[in-house]
């Protein structure tokens, strides 16, 4: 009777650690680590500013609900500095693990 509670217990949290780590959808703006969240909203000054801090070697990072969130990888985000997107991925402490961006509709 105990190796069977102890299977149960071990499925769920098997299961639950998996659910967990699962892709989650996370939208906001593409900043640069240098201004961070001074570009939470999208605009056309904000992806001239988040270009050239990433040509001057600053990273791409996502501003969603006032968190900022390093992106890895990087290059899936060239060219779309200052820009609304919608971003799937699994969150790693700070750090999104992108599996695809896309632009976000009605922003």
């Amino acid at each position: 009777m105990s190796k069977r509670i102890v299977l149960a217990t071990f499925t769920v949290l098997v299961f639950g650690c998996l659910a967990w780590a699962a892709d989650k959808t996370y939208t906001g703006t593409v900043s640069d680590s240098h201004c961070a969240a001074k570009h939470a909203t999208a605009s056309d000054a904000a992806a001239t500013c988040v270009e050239k801090c990433v040509s001057g070697g600053a990273k791409y990072v996502l501003v969603s609900k006032g968190k900022v969130y390093q992106l890895d990888p990087q290059d899936k985000f060239q060219g779309m500095g200052g820009k609304a997107v919608k971003v799937m991925g699994s969150l790693t402490g700070d750090t999104l693990a992108v599996s695809s961006v896309s632009g976000a509709e009605g922003k």
